[in-house]
């Protein structure tokens, strides 16, 4: 279930067997289209060009689908260019408990994502409002908390704290990373103490839910922010469906651990889409500080 739950769907890309699907007309030879220029959609099987879903931030323009996005398309969706200051770039995760091809695994993805970790944290502006961040990526190790991520979040909210900045978490995650057990687990209560702090210190915390967010974040800081916002149709929970129906011994509502579920049961405090984002969050920092008009 798991496996199946956080599997890549982000580029389903057809198959060469459906070419018949692109070629309506029968003036159109099948055989010269270049299937890497599609994406069907997993959700309505809309045909996508490729250039149409990046130009409309990864949402089906048929269904509204919305596709799972990498960190660093995250940050440029939503943060002003040229006002990012990342910390923490070089930790990096150990291997505390040994555990077979950890070590292996973190190298391929630093590698071939060009990041460290699971999370990428720094100070940003959202129309030229100052906000501290964390961008969770879905893409390593499906978004798992381990002891470096906790680490660099609690780090961001420390930071937040000095300089009295609001701070908007992207939460995209499968959970506490298994390779590092209760190393993981103890990351929960320090991000939760963190966000504590910050909340001491009368600061606001912004958590956006995307999808898949599930396990020991949800339990933490995904659901600890002072405005709680989700994209739609994102999957959030801590167990899965088929453990929660073999507990309770009941079936659960079909649309059980969407954002909408959550926000009709009083979860969630809104859901928005991807391309009014950055003008919600800009609008509830501009109620936060005080600023008026075009400040």
């Amino acid at each position: 279930m798991w496996k199946d739950l956080f599997v890549q769907r982000k580029y389903a890309t057809l198959k060469v067997t459906q070419k018949s699907d692109l070629a309506k007309d029968e003036n159109v030879n099948a055989e010269n289209i270049d299937v890497d220029m599609f994406t069907k959609c997993p959700s309505c099987g809309e045909i996508l060009i490729n250039m149409d879903l990046e130009s409309n931030l990864k949402v089906c323009l048929k269904c509204n689908h919305h596709f799972r996005i990498g960190g660093n398309e995250r940050i440029d969706i939503t943060f002003d260019k040229g006002s990012i200051d990342y910390f923490d770039t070089n930790m990096k995760s150990l291997n505390p408990l040994k555990f077979p091809n950890y070590s292996e695994k973190l190298k391929s993805l630093s590698k071939s994502l060009g990041i460290n970790e699971a999370v990428i944290t720094g100070r940003a502006k959202i129309e030229g409002l100052d906000v501290c961040f964390g961008v969770m990526e879905p893409n390593f190790i499906m978004g798992s908390m381990g002891s470096v991520v906790g680490e660099k979040l609690s780090r961001m909210f420390e930071r937040a704290i000095d300089m009295k900045l609001p701070v908007v978490v992207f939460c995209a995650s499968g959970g506490a990373r298994m390779q590092e057990g209760m190393l993981s687990l103890s990351q929960m209560a320090k991000v939760s103490a963190a966000v504590k702090k910050h909340s001491n210190a009368g600061l606001l915390y912004i958590s956006v839910i995307t999808d898949p967010t599930t396990g020991g974040v949800t339990a933490s800081f995904a659901s600890l922010g002072d405005i709680i916002i989700a994209e739609p149709k994102a999957t959030i929970g801590f167990a899965g469906r088929r453990v929660i129906e073999q507990t309770i011994k009941q079936k659960l509502p079909l649309e059980f651990q969407t954002s909408e579920f959550m926000l009709e049961h009083g979860f969630i405090d809104m859901i928005v889409e991807r391309n009014k984002m950055k003008e919600t969050l800009h609008n509830i920092l501009k109620i936060h500080l005080g600023v008026k008009g075009n400040e």
